[in-house]
């Protein structure tokens, strides 16, 4: 079973160059989904244009974590996660409601000029280890994943749907408690580099374990 889409197997299999869209916050990851709400006519522009020619879109932070509507080309992030665009939809209002399947991480190689074309394309080198992403699912550490998750939700005041929680395995869970943290772009980011996905899970732990120290007055200890 391959993250993404079968279609994806080798380099060639993706194309040469590919639009990117910057997003603060915003991740994803294999094996996930993401929806997105499109508005901007730079990034309409590039749905359409996306639709067109192979549905493939980098998504990408930037690096300061925030997109100043005056820099039409801030400083972005080395790594993303190339995702195919799976459901289209076209509002009343103009906007185009998306969904985007994760395949697999991509590093920023190079940027390609694209003439009087609103958005930002580059060439991106897949990381092709992904397409295999969910034989690693055996790696996680689920018992203390959830340990920390209840406290956390515990602590907050916060519900869940553990009926669905505890039927999904542990790649979705990982991604789904990953793209739904608290956290700010320089540790989503984090959570996107981390090598596989037991790493991404143990980072997880560990961001979440700092959350539930400062918000217990407990310094640095970790919940074990």
């Amino acid at each position: 079973m391959r993250a993404g889409n079968a279609r994806y197997r080798t380099v060639e299999d993706f194309p040469a160059t590919m639009p990117v869209f910057p997003l603060a916050g915003a991740l994803l990851l294999p094996g996930s989904h993401l929806p997105l709400n499109i508005f901007e006519p730079r990034y309409l522009a590039m749905i359409d244009h996306v639709l067109a020619v192979g549905r493939t879109i980098c998504m990408v932070q930037p690096q300061r974590g925030d997109m100043a509507s005056d820099e039409s080309h801030p400083p972005l992030s080395q790594v993303g996660c190339i995702g195919r665009i799976t459901s289209f939809s076209e509002t009343g209002d103009g906007r185009y409601l998306i969904s985007l399947a994760g395949i697999c991480r991509g590093r920023l190689v190079e940027e390609v000029p694209q003439g009087d074309a609103l958005f930002r394309s580059f060439r991106v080198a897949p990381l092709l280890a992904d397409l295999s992403v969910t034989e690693e699912e055996h790696d996680v550490d689920r018992d203390q994943l959830m340990k920390v998750f209840r406290a956390y939700l515990d602590t907050n005041r916060l519900e869940a749907d553990w009926e669905s929680i505890e039927k999904a395995g542990n790649l979705a869970l990982v991604n789904s408690l990953c793209m739904m943290s608290p956290f700010g772009p320089p540790e989503k980011q984090a959570l996107l580099e981390a090598e596989n996905l037991k790493d991404r899970s143990a980072t997880l732990i560990a961001m979440l374990q700092m959350l539930l120290a400062r918000a217990t007055g407990g310094g640095t200890s970790t919940l074990q």
